[in-house]
């Protein structure tokens, strides 16, 4: 038995897996950042270190197990806010202590990266994963589950953020992407025109800082006084298109230049109508296989985290028993082996 630990961000969450069986999966959301428009890293952190004991009783009493029956834990150290990483981090370290029991560290985005293969155990090597969402944007190339390349990143804004400004921009709210998503399935995806950003230049990389400023001079110009509730699925459903168009051609695209027949999409981008039916429709034109977690995978959660650290303890437990690891914001760039 395996205890996972996710707080990266905003949501503090608690996983029991048993050979990657996922027993039970608490995610605890930080809504109020609502009423601020966006994540205040300080709040986030406080907010962690109220609810993080109570999120992982949960989760012991829904695995039906107690603490006793721990063999590991697991626990996300990087990227991420550095106050709300070091809450998960220094609450797994005390508890590894305490009960005399490895701790594995997990990279935030390689929980993501391996998702898909949590949701469907067919999964084979290799596949490109495209892994979406607020705070990142990247396609890679998946040789294992202790071996991968990065292909490209975002050079700007992550897709998520991108759908979060406009939202910002349009009166939603935020989170912007799950409101964005919902208008967009009521409008026309054609009904304005909106740049896909470096989507023929022949890299796997992205750009999305460009859409959201054409979005700004559009409203600014065509609707100075504010857009009609109207038009509002109109809008939302062109912008969705011109950010779904690009990540599903690189992704594609990715797949046939590298040879593989599976796409998995993560992240909580991922979660997108519009990106979810893209893929699997484009995809299946060239044969490749679309794969994308439930939507409790794909946001941020511990069943990912504890699904890999179980892959990492089985090639090389000796190597889980040091309590002097650091927690680090920063993201991931560079080939990783």
């Amino acid at each position: 038995m395996l205890l996972a630990i996710e707080s990266s961000c905003d949501e503090t969450s608690a996983a029991v897996l048993d050979n990657s069986v996922v027993l039970s999966n608490v995610i605890s959301s930080q809504l109020f950042h609502t009423d601020h428009g966006g994540v205040i890293p300080e709040l986030a952190s406080r907010a962690h270190l109220q609810s993080i004991s109570a999120v992982v009783r949960e989760a012991l009493v829904a695995a039906n197990i107690s603490e006793n029956d721990l063999e590991a834990i697991a626990v996300t150290t990087e990227p991420g806010l550095i106050g709300s990483l070091l809450v998960g981090a220094n609450f797994a370290k005390g508890l590894a202590l305490r009960l005399g029991l490895p701790i594995i560290p997990v990279h935030h985005i390689e929980g993501h990266l391996y998702s898909g293969c949590l949701e469907d155990s067919s999964v084979e090597f290799p596949f490109v994963a495209l892994v979406v969402s607020g705070g990142h944007t990247s396609l890679f190339y998946v040789q294992s589950y202790s071996e991968y390349s990065v292909l490209g990143s975002t050079r700007d804004d992550a897709a998520g953020e991108a759908f979060d400004k406009v939202a910002k921009l349009l009166g939603l709210g935020y989170p912007g992407g799950p409101l964005v998503d919902a208008l967009a399935q009521k409008g026309n995806p054609v009904a304005y025109v909106f740049p896909r950003s470096m989507l023929h230049d022949g890299t796997y990389n992205f750009s999305f800082s460009g859409l959201k400023t054409s979005v700004r001079y559009f409203l600014q110009k065509t609707f100075p006084i504010g857009v009609p509730s109207e038009i509002l699925p109109d809008i939302c459903a062109s912008v969705q298109q011109a950010i779904v168009d690009v990540l599903v051609a690189k992704a594609i695209r990715a797949a046939i230049e590298n040879g593989v027949k599976t796409v998995v999409i993560a992240g909580g981008v991922s979660a997108n109508s519009g990106l979810r039916k893209e893929m699997k429709n484009k995809g299946a034109k060239h044969g490749i296989r679309m794969i994308a977690p439930r939507m409790s995978f794909c946001m941020d959660n511990a069943a990912m985290i504890g699904f890999l650290a179980e892959k990492k303890l089985r090639e090389n437990a000796e190597t889980y028993t040091r309590l002097d690891f650091r927690v680090q914001s920063a993201s991931l760039r560079a080939k990783r082996k």
